[in-house]
């Protein structure tokens, strides 16, 4: 738990380190949505091939980023069986024609056309989690901060306490690193204890838990006690007459690298919606 990779900056010196956190931000954004439109492992590895470049420039270990898909793989073994055994594919018949087999049971169904939707779906849920990670690991609290506070500023016209809800976001995002730690450090006590959490029917377990929750859960209501005494003796008032240390400004690499995620967009997009009608995006986005 120590090495969670989620809220957690790795600080290094690198060109997507030195970008401005609000293309960053409203790239991942971007690339998020990107990812609902892609419909084929194709086009799912040409993401990947680009994240993996993005990884590469930013100079963090791929180790450090993939472990942020440890605490999914739960999720990701249950979407694969529930797609896998609740999709009927297009018939029997079809299916058997199509990948030489169709096994049903019940309510439950094994083919083909389930595999490949729930390895889609999986992958895009690898994809989703690994490029927010990629934001926390090459921007500051403070950057992030300020990034969602300006994407969020049209928002003030209404009176909307946007500040506010930057730092909110940005100090959840920071504190999940401590909570892991925290939990961690509990566990290990109840354990001391002669606590057993694997061991047991899902109930008993879920029981065994009671004792590290209630203590969790006290201790982050004292961490976020003392954390707004700790702002407000610094004289904290939110975002009335504040002012900046440092001015978030557009420079030039950071239009360029925007430029360049809009082209890899256009294309994808290109691709999965086939706006030209050309055969190469056909293929492109059957597999």
């Amino acid at each position: 738990m120590k090495d969670v990779a989620i809220g957690q900056l790795y600080p290094v010196d690198s060109p997507i380190h030195r970008l401005d956190p609000r293309v960053k931000f409203v790239v991942t954004i971007a690339y998020i949505v990107m990812l609902f439109f892609a419909q084929s492992f194709i086009l799912f590895g040409i993401i990947t091939v680009g994240l993996i470049a993005v990884i590469f420039l930013s100079r963090i270990p791929l180790s450090k980023v993939l472990r942020s898909i440890r605490f999914i793989i739960f999720l990701l073994v249950f979407t694969f069986i529930i797609t896998l055994l609740l999709n009927k594919g297009e018939g029997a018949e079809a299916e058997i024609a199509k990948y030489g087999y169709y096994l049903s049971f019940g309510p439950f169904t094994i083919c083909g056309t389930g595999l490949l939707n729930a390895g889609k779906l999986c992958t895009r849920l690898i994809l989703i989690v690994v490029g927010p990670t990629l934001l926390t690991l090459t921007t500051s609290p403070t950057d992030l901060t300020e990034a969602i506070a300006w994407i969020l500023s049209p928002f003030k016209l209404i009176r909307l306490p946007v500040h506010e809800f930057a730092m909110i976001m940005s100090l959840a995002l920071r504190l999940v690193p401590t909570v892991m730690e925290e939990t961690e450090k509990i566990m290990n006590a109840q354990k001391a204890r002669g606590a057993s959490f694997d061991h047991g029917n899902i109930f008993k377990r879920a029981g065994a838990l009671v004792p590290v929750l209630v203590p969790l859960f006290v201790n982050s209501m004292k961490r976020s006690d003392e954390l707004a005494n700790a702002m407000e003796s610094r004289c904290y008032r939110g975002a009335k007459g504040r002012t900046k240390m440092k001015k978030l400004r557009f420079r030039f690499k950071d239009v360029f690298a925007f430029f360049l995620f809009a082209l890899f967009m256009f294309f994808i997009l290109m691709v999965a919606c086939n706006w030209f009608g050309w055969e190469w995006c056909v293929f492109l986005n059957t597999y």
